[in-house]
């Protein structure tokens, strides 16, 4: 039996991270995360394959023109990101789910491509002041990208309507708990 697919989309701080790592550690979802592919340098620590497939501009172009792609976005100039449908095959094909951790559009179109075999989950802030203030609690943000973040945050949770499930990560132990039932549902359909 083929593997599923299960995206979740957040604006930055919403805890979409966290939650994807708890649910990729519990052995009842059989799940893998899904490894894009890039076109940025690869870092020092980075394993090609493990942390991204590393390609160059060219290589992702022609894929793009080849159609191998669920998804993918040219975040600035030739540095483009994006998830292989190869990568999505090699998982279902052994019975495994697939884990995205996925901004908003990307989750979209791949729930698009895959239909009733995927299952989007938005995980939403409970409120911008909330994200602000976690945004802020990481110490990584300047004023200029915490404006930035924030105003994307904004537009990004206009689309969670479009997703499966929204889940609002007010207490992050109950949204974990709240992601492993939807998620537990979503891959035991269609096994009876």
């Amino acid at each position: 039996m083929k593997g599923k697919l299960i995206v979740f989309s957040a604006p930055s701080g919403s805890g979409k991270t966290t939650i994807v790592r708890e649910l990729l550690k519990d052995k009842r979802f059989n799940a893998e995360f899904s490894v894009s592919a890039a076109t940025r340098e690869k870092r020092p620590s980075e394993i090609d394959g493990k942390d991204y497939y590393f390609l160059s501009a060219e290589e992702f172009k022609r894929k793009i023109e080849n159609n191998e792609f669920a998804e993918w976005e040219e975040v600035y100039e030739n540095q483009f990101y994006g998830t292989l449908k190869s990568e999505i095959e090699r998982i279902t094909e052994k019975g495994n789910n697939v884990i995205f951790d996925i901004d908003v559009a990307g989750g979209l179109s791949i729930k698009k491509l895959y239909k009733d075999d995927c299952l989007t989950v938005f995980i939403m802030p409970p409120s911008i002041e909330e994200l602000k203030r976690r945004l802020l609690k990481r110490g990584t943000e300047t004023e200029e990208s915490l404006k930035k973040r924030l105003a994307k945050a904004e537009k990004e949770m206009l689309y969670a309507d479009k997703f499966d499930k929204v889940i609002i990560n007010d207490i992050l132990e109950d949204a974990i708990n709240e992601a492993k039932a939807v998620v537990s549902e979503f891959i035991s359909l269609g096994k009876d």
